[in-house]
């Protein structure tokens, strides 16, 4: 298939057009794909660090990584559960316990409220609605 206008110099302009413009959108494309995989890769490595921590250094303390962090979650979360059970008087709970105890004495017309009292049913589970 030959397809040419008969002006040779203008045959030659648009060769040299097209072949550029070819290479040109090659490297963009090019371009943009080496941009989002070098975004993919900082992002990547921005969390791994997270995920494992970085070690200190001058001027810069030190970050724990995830799974220190969520070790001293667990450990507060004992702490938490401690104050929620009873547990021989050291708790809130048990703090709670005895002052209901002692307005139960104050108020002997107000029913007492026992640890085996159900709780009030959650509005929000109710499929009537609140």
């Amino acid at each position: 298939m030959d397809v040419s206008t008969g002006v040779p110099a203008l045959d030659a302009a648009l060769l040299w057009g097209g072949a550029i413009s070819i290479i040109v959108g090659g490297g963009a494309a090019l371009w943009r794909a080496v941009r989002a995989i070098s975004h993919l890769l900082r992002r990547t490595s921005q969390f791994l660090d997270d995920w494992y921590g970085e070690e200190g250094r001058p001027g810069v303390p030190a970050r724990p990584g995830v799974m220190e962090r969520v070790s001293g979650m667990e450990e507060r979360l004992g702490h938490v559960w401690h104050e929620v059970y009873p547990n021989n008087g050291d708790s809130l709970r048990d703090a709670v316990d005895r002052a209901n105890e002692r307005l139960v004495q104050l108020c002997p017309d107000v029913a007492p409220v026992s640890p085996q009292t159900p709780a009030l049913p959650d509005p929000l589970d109710d499929p009537a609605g609140p």
